[in-house]
């Protein structure tokens, strides 16, 4: 890590948490225990030290006007926590459990081409796809040896066989749709922020290879959207052995924070298995 750094402590902040607990493919650790992090056109390493802080390759100016919002730090997740039921033991073990989780703030570019890529995938894969695609078609960042996420432009114009080289799959006919009609301007993801949710999820359900899954990890961890669920099936056996088949009403309007607990709980530890 270069001299280039700032030392920064927040009680709930786990960049490990956070890299493990699926909503997120270029978070990756390294040898000597930090995290490197490919996002918004940048990179960034994290190092966490004895203390609990974490040391970012990144003055505190950029961290401040980038990384801060990035990682959602503005947000009191205590007020998240706060609606938990008393009774409900599962969730309370969850939230101990991923100490430091949180719902970043990422590009819905990104996360739509990720999730459209997550279908029938393990993690693993999912970013060996994402980091292929990147290497392959993105812009190099600066001289890290590291490459952007590709822009709508290189997708849309990718030959066939370069995407089938990432491990694509089927899913290079849904990739290769979703940036077109974003590079010819006829699909606008920014305009997108100011829709409601359910009108949002339902555009994005308009997309070839966007089911309610897709569309529900795009709301949440590219648009923020804080209630809504993406139900796979960690999340199904959770709302079904846990909670009787339907999450309590009181979690609505965090329930996509509080299900990031027990998504990361329930994969971890395979509960419902």
């Amino acid at each position: 890590m270069n001299d280039n750094s700032c030392i920064i402590k927040y009680d709930e902040l786990s960049v490990e948490a956070i890299a493990e607990s699926g909503q997120c493919f270029r978070i990756t650790g390294c040898e000597d225990g930090s995290y490197r992090i490919i996002a918004l056109g940048r990179v960034l390493t994290a190092a966490q030290e004895e203390n609990g802080a974490y040391r970012f390759s990144c003055s505190r100016a950029e961290f401040d006007s980038v990384w801060k919002d990035y990682f959602d730090l503005d947000k009191d997740y205590e007020l998240y926590k706060s609606i938990v039921l008393p009774g409900d033991e599962y969730l309370k073990k969850a939230i101990s459990f991923g100490k430091g989780i949180r719902i970043l703030n990422q590009d819905p570019w990104e996360m739509l081409i990720s999730f459209i890529i997550s279908q029938r995938k393990s993690v693993p894969a999912i970013r060996t796809s994402v980091e292929r695609m990147s290497r392959l078609l993105g812009e190099a960042i600066e001289d890290s040896g590291e490459f952007a996420f590709p822009k709508p432009e290189a997708l849309a114009t990718a030959k066939e066989e370069e995407l089938s080289s990432c491990g694509l799959g089927y899913r290079v006919e849904y990739i290769r749709n979703a940036a077109e009609l974003t590079a010819s301007g006829e699909l606008d993801l920014e305009a997108f922020k100011g829709l409601e949710t359910p009108e949002l999820i339902e555009k994005l359900m308009e997309l070839k290879g966007v089911g309610i899954k897709v569309a529900s990890c795009v709301a949440l961890f590219g648009y923020h959207r804080l209630d809504t669920v993406p139900v796979d099936v960690w999340m199904k056996r959770v709302i079904e052995t846990v909670y009787g088949g339907e999450l309590p009403e009181e979690y609505a309007p965090y329930a996509g924070v509080l299900q990031q607990y027990m998504f990361n709980y329930a994969r971890i530890n395979k509960v419902g298995i």
